[in-house]
């Protein structure tokens, strides 16, 4: 989808997905040669009007990874809410950050960390970016300044350093109850 906001200074949201696989002797982020931007970038896209981040993760998973949800775990902490009365809890964000996204034009992101055990069971959808790579912790902090936005390559060494350690694998089967 498009950007909502078009005027000067204004936000959209947007949600991603940082995709790390286990299936090799050492874990691997899953990045995507952006089409626009020709730098390697999570998945993700804009939250639409008629959507909240949870869904936005559900059908851009699908569109730009090719994977279905049920192959996939969200990793969240333990000490984490898991109800909340009267209110859709989502989960727990890896990172929700602001950053500038375009000469005068900014996206709030939600960012949340997945992991697997096996490749995509489909291709991306058509128009989608064919030219995804794996890559691992050392790969992605050597990667050069004009192949990845610094924010990004921030976020993925967190994942790798912190997340993956000190957070758990949950059954994304909870994102559907949504």
């Amino acid at each position: 989808m498009s950007h909502i906001h078009n005027d000067s200074g204004q936000h959209d949201h947007t949600a991603s997905m940082y995709i790390i696989r286990t299936d090799f002797d050492e874990p691997k982020m899953m990045l995507h040669l952006h089409k626009k931007f020709h730098m390697y970038l999570q998945f993700g896209g804009h939250i639409e009007l008629n959507e909240n981040p949870t869904e936005t993760i559900i059908h851009e998973l699908r569109e730009e990874t090719g994977y279905e949800l049920e192959q996939l775990k969200i990793m969240q902490p333990d000490d984490r809410m898991t109800q909340l009365h009267g209110a859709v809890l989502h989960p727990t964000a890896v990172v929700h950050s602001t950053h500038q996204a375009g000469e005068s034009h900014f996206h709030t992101d939600v960012g949340y960390a997945f992991v697997t055990d096996q490749p995509p069971l489909n291709e991306p959808d058509e128009g989608e970016s064919l030219d995804i790579e794996l890559f691992t912790r050392d790969e992605i902090a050597e990667l050069p300044k004009d192949k990845i936005y610094e924010n990004a390559r921030e976020i993925c060494l967190y994942i790798f350093d912190h997340t993956l350690k000190d957070w758990q694998p949950v059954p994304t089967s909870t994102l559907l109850d949504v």
